[in-house]
Formats: structure tokens, sequence, C-alpha cells
């Protein structure tokens, strides 16, 4: 019997499509009881042959991209019962590229939050151990890959929602240079910090899934063209004397209290690494990044994405589609529509958003937070210019239990858990991948690098997965 849950994705390219989808949608479904990460769970086989490495390869994807004729929620109770009449074009390259849709996965609702658990669909749990959370908001997409359900499935991260879950997740998590991949068809939430990305087991998995979704589209104007060459056969370049460098006051041992065993095991499987990448031929180096920079980026980050996404989402009235509730007048009826149609977590971000775009607001709050954008990147841009890449813990710590205080603003630890929106500020290609285990759960290490040089970040990534024996594995392996 075949065991689907460790294949990769050339692995599939030899089976017989409808026994693979029967499969595949068998193992959804019983799974659904314990990780609830499907919306929608398909009932046909939709396939079309190439000669794509995808062909025939099983997958799922996050219920925010437009899929014609089947729901698309977005996981929030205002689009329940939406069906769209168009596809993003991702799926569209996926269907052309032969692979094969089992389902519509659950986020955290219209993708904002870091938890798993606002979606209209409950709570996702993680696969490693379910009564912890696998985190958003790619939720869904995360926890299906860590199950083995799929082999790859597909994300969108607007600060780290693809690369946090698949850390929690044990999971390889890729986003590439913004515009790398269309965004036509993806509900938006922060339009100038939304990419598309993939999850998968291993970094040529990973690889495959990119190369295929690459390339300019005319329905999406911040789309940028194909380089014309695929990252798959440059994946075994020769990494020697690429230089990386790590935030050092960031990573200070002594700068965190001892009792937190998570975090201190984390610095230390880190300052091990950066020993084992040492000894391949990276140059890793300790730098001193802007302090009021690096605690800026959690505030930065919120400002600018509650304000894009109320603007984003202002169409959402139940006026134009969704649920409607009753009003004496439009304005009533939008009003009545949006207080029971968004959860608490939404209303507080859409206040937020409003607040912050208010004329007499916009300069002190918008376009501050823009500015400060502009001087976290600018100064990055000046660190790419002498180094490959920037390495650091995805996380201070492994995926965490359900707590009232998910989505809310703390000091502890603000600058190694929010790191990674650095990369959306800048729009750099950035991955996260398993690099050890505290607790028998797994923690991941991040790479970021400049603009444009995706190839390069998935070289650097592919041999660093390679120091580690985690390429592979899913939930409740024995050998790790």
């Amino acid at each position: 019997m075949i065991n689907y849950k460790k294949m990769y994705i050339e692995d599939f390219n030899s089976l017989e499509p409808k026994e693979t989808f029967e499969n595949i949608v068998s193992l959804a479904n019983e799974s659904q009881k314990d990780f609830n990460a499907f919306v929608t769970i398909l009932e046909n086989l939709e396939y079309n042959s190439s000669n794509s490495l995808l062909d025939k390869v099983p997958y799922a994807l996050k219920d925010n991209f437009s899929t014609r004729g089947i729901l698309t929620t977005a996981s929030s109770n205002i689009l329940k019962d939406y069906v769209p009449v168009y596809d993003a074009t991702i799926y569209k390259k996926l269907k052309e590229a032969g692979a094969i849709l089992i389902g519509k996965t659950s986020l955290d609702e219209l993708a904002m939050g870091g938890s798993g658990t606002t979606g209209h669909t409950g709570t996702v749990n993680n696969p490693w151990d379910t009564n912890r959370l696998i985190g958003g908001s790619s939720a869904g997409s995360a926890a299906v890959v860590a199950a083995g359900i799929v082999p790859f499935s597909i994300g969108s991260d607007t600060g780290d929602s693809i690369r946090k879950p698949a850390a929690y997740g044990g999971v390889v998590g890729f986003k590439p240079t913004y515009g790398r991949i269309s965004r036509y068809g993806l509900f938006a939430f922060a339009s100038s910090l939304d990419h598309v990305g993939c999850f998968a087991r291993s970094v040529r998995d990973i690889t495959i899934v990119t190369d295929v979704l690459k390339g300019y589209d005319d329905k999406d104007m911040t789309s940028l063209e194909d380089e014309g060459f695929d990252y798959l056969s440059h994946l075994n370049d020769d990494i020697s004397k690429r230089k990386l460098f790590y935030f050092k006051d960031i990573v200070d041992k002594k700068k965190y209290d001892n009792s937190d065993v998570e975090l201190i095991e984390v610095l230390n499987k880190f300052e091990e690494t950066i020993k084992k990448l040492e000894s391949i031929g990276f140059i890793v180096e300790g730098i001193d990044f802007p302090k009021e920079l690096l605690s800026a980026l959690y505030p930065t980050y919120m400002t600018i994405s509650c304000a894009e996404a109320t603007s984003n989402n202002s169409n959402l009235t139940g006026i134009i589609f969704g649920p409607r509730e009753d009003g004496k007048s439009i304005d009533e009826i939008m009003f009545n529509t949006r207080t029971k149609g968004f959860s608490e977590l939404i209303k507080r971000r859409f206040i937020l958003g409003s607040y912050i775009l208010q004329r007499e607001n916009q300069e002190k709050l918008f376009l501050n937070a823009g500015r400060i954008r502009r001087l976290i990147v600018e100064k990055m841009n000046e660190l790419f210019e002498e180094y490959d890449g920037l390495i650091m813990p995805t996380s201070g710590g492994v995926a965490p239990l359900p707590n009232n205080d998910i989505d809310k603003l703390s000091d502890k630890y603000l600058i190694l858990e929010n790191h990674l929106v650095i990369g959306n500020f800048g729009g750099y290609p950035s991955i996260s991948l398993p690099f050890g285990f505290v607790n028998k759960l797994p923690i991941s290490i991040n790479l970021t690098g400049p603009q444009f040089k995706d190839s390069l970040v998935l070289n650097m990534a592919h041999k660093i997965e390679e120091l580690f024996p985690y390429k592979g594995m899913i939930a409740g392996d024995d050998n790790v």
C-alpha cells in the first residue's frame, strides 16, 4: 500500500491521478476531526495532464485565493457562502501544470492574525500536538503539509503568515520576492506587504513549486518578469564564501531570562548552527542593527497593515455580496452586517485602521510608519550590499498553547518574535526550515536575502537543510 504521507512531489508523477485524488481526499476527511485544517474538501477530480514536475501532484490552497465555482470564504462569516466567478492566477497555473487540488484550507479571518484561531470554521490544531496552535494566518496550509496529507500547499504571507506556521509545523515555508508570484485573485489584506508563497517538506519541493508559479502576469501590475531560468537548476550551486549576518543583540542569551528554557535552547541551537554553517563554507557575522528601528518593527507593521486592510475590505458590506443583515437604511444595513459578520479581532483592526487613516492622523501615524519602514529597508539594503542573507531563529520558541493574548502586543521577545516582517517591508525572499527540536516540538531557522535573489536564497537554504536530518519529516515521526 502506498504511503502518501512520506512522498515528495516527484514521487506522484507516475501515479494514477484518480486513485491519488480519492486516497488523499480520504486522508483529508479523516484528518478533520484532529486538525480542522480544511474549509472545503473537494468531491470531484479536476485534472489536466502536463509535462510539469507538478503533474498528478495533490495540493491544498489557502481559502483566500479565488477559485471559480468553488467556495472561497477567507474563513470569514461575511463570505461564508461566496463562490467566485474567476480563478486566481496561481490556481490557473497549477491546473495547467497538472496539479490536483484536494481542498481549500482554513486561515485566520481575512488572513489577519497569527494564531489560526479566528477562522469561521474554528481553530486549526497543530499536528505535532493538537493541544497547541499551528500559527497563522496560513494555518490550514501549514497543518496539512505537517501532517503529510499533501506534499505542498499554497499560502499568503503579509508579516510572517507562511514562515511562522511553517516553523511551528516543522516544514519548509517560503515567500519569494514581492511580485515574483502574481497576487491576482488573492483577497488583499495589506497590498504593499502581501506575498504569495508555499509550504513543502523539502527545499527542493519548494523550488519546484516556485518555478511553476513565478513570472509576469498582466492582471497584476506589481508582478515581475521571469528571469528566464529554473531555480531548480541552481539548487546545488557552490555556496562557499557566501556571507550571512545576524542581529547580534537579539540572539545574545545574556539579554534574556535563563528561566525560559525553550528560548535558551533555541539560542543554543542557533549558536551550534552558525558553527555548522561556517564548517561548510559560509561566512557568518553578528552585526549591530539600530535598536530603535528593530523596536519599531511591530508597531510599524500594525499601523500599515491595519490601514491597508481597512481600505481593502471596505467592500465587505453585505450590499454587493455576502449575508445581509436587516436595517432601515443602507448605512444601518452595512453597520449591522459588518458588526455581526466580523470577529472581534477583525473589528479591532478595522477600528485601528480607520483611526490611522483619519485626515488628522495620517501624517503622524500612517505616513510616519511609511518613513520608518523606508529607514528599515534602506538599512537592510545597505547590509545586503555586503552580505548575501540574514540568518535568524524564526521564533523564540515552539508552537504556543492557546491563550487570550495571542494577538496582543507584548514587549517580551518583541523583536525576536517579529523580525520576519522585515521580509515584507522590503519585499525580500525569505524561507524558514526546521533545524531542531525542543520538548519534542520543532523549531526553525529563517533565511532572508536581497530582493530578486530568490534562486540564491533557495540555493543557500538547500545547503543549510542538508546539515540537519529533518527533511521530509511529518508530525509524529519517531526518529526526531
